[in-house]
């Protein structure tokens, strides 16, 4: 008889059993997802610090344009942020200088003088990536450096 009664009380009672085994491995596996997808770690960051940037190797830029002495030029170059930019008739020697924190830094510089000389140089933390100069009638020349 004592089978019957277990049987019994088994049978109304594996509706329970079965929905708290369920809800045991639902729970255990939300658990472990949580774990896996990092969604614990909280990132957080000071007030204000993300505005703050921090100097990666600052380069210091020299693009120099020079002439014959009363030349006047028109200079075409990218600046630091590889940006295109325009000097029209401007007197020589020309100077751009910046310091920019950008981890590569291409620049290039192209002039055409109304004389018969015109030479660039492009120099970054004072050493000259490229220098060239030109001797003809409304001289044209460019210098280019992608690696600094």
């Amino acid at each position: 008889m004592q089978r019957v009664s277990i049987a019994r009380r088994l049978g109304r009672r594996w509706t329970i059993v079965v929905a708290v085994v369920v809800i045991a491995v639902a729970g255990f596996a939300v658990y472990r997802l949580r774990g896996i997808f990092a969604s614990e770690d909280v990132t957080a960051t000071a007030s204000g610090s993300d505005s703050q940037i921090v100097p990666f190797n600052p380069k210091h830029v020299v693009l120099d344009v020079f002439g014959s002495p009363g030349t006047t030029a028109t200079i075409t170059y990218l600046d630091v942020h590889a940006q295109p930019q325009k000097a029209v008739d401007v007197p020589l020697p020309w100077s751009y200088d910046a310091i920019t924190t950008d981890p590569a830094v291409f620049v290039n510089v192209a002039a055409q003088a109304n004389g018969d000389s015109i030479g660039c140089r492009i120099t970054i933390d004072d050493a000259v990536k490229d220098e060239k100069q030109v001797n003809t009638l409304n001289a044209y020349t460019f210098c280019l450096d992608k690696s600094g």
